[in-house]
């Protein structure tokens, strides 16, 4: 989404907008108020639950495959900014975590541009690693070139056998395999 403008959607489903809705409106009675609070109590009492239950059960065992993938990364790719993960894990905060700690010790590490892991039906994805958590600008894009196009006409154009698709924003890509995954994030490493 450019950044220069503005969303046309603001983000109204957050826990106080939720809670909030439980409140009469302005044209109904008022009715039975502590019911409301208990329904407002229940809410909040299983969307904590459950993020407790994601950041334990999740998103901290993601960290330690985030953190094997920045380690062996130099394995991967010579170049040290491509990172391959064996299974998909909430990785984004992660990266930049690690990162960021790695940086402070050695300013002159190149900075991870792409991360590569399996999807759901088996196929690799290459995903280009935002700027920073939560933004959809992307430090390296995938090629402008590639964009928008897929199957035999994105393997023709990129020379890599087995491609999926391009996302038309270059953020995201897919191969049939690790090998070809890997080879996109190589060839687009090179590319503007």
């Amino acid at each position: 989404y450019p950044s220069d403008i503005e969303p046309a959607y603001k983000e109204s489903t957050g826990l106080s907008a939720r809670v909030g809705r439980l409140n009469p409106w302005w044209n109904q009675p008022e009715g039975d108020m502590d019911e409301r609070f208990a329904q407002a109590m229940a809410l909040t009492g299983s969307e904590f639950t459950e993020r407790v239950r994601y950041y334990a059960l999740s998103w901290l065992p993601g960290r330690k495959i985030v953190e094997q993938g920045y380690t062996g990364r130099f394995d991967i790719d010579q170049s040290g900014q491509i990172v391959l993960f064996d299974t998909f894990c909430p990785w984004k905060d992660h990266i930049t975590t690690i990162e960021d700690e790695a940086l402070e010790k050695n300013p002159e590490l190149a900075k991870i541009v792409y991360v590569l892991y399996p999807d759901t039906s088996g196929a690799w994805r290459v995903q280009a690693v935002p700027e920073k958590p939560g933004s959809f600008v992307s430090r390296h894009p995938l090629p402008e070139s590639w964009r928008g196009i897929r199957d035999e006409a994105l393997s023709e154009r990129s020379g890599v056998e087995g491609c999926i698709f391009i996302h038309q924003s270059g953020f995201i890509g897919g191969n049939k395999t690790r090998d070809g995954a890997l080879a996109l994030a190589r060839k687009a490493l090179t590319m503007d």
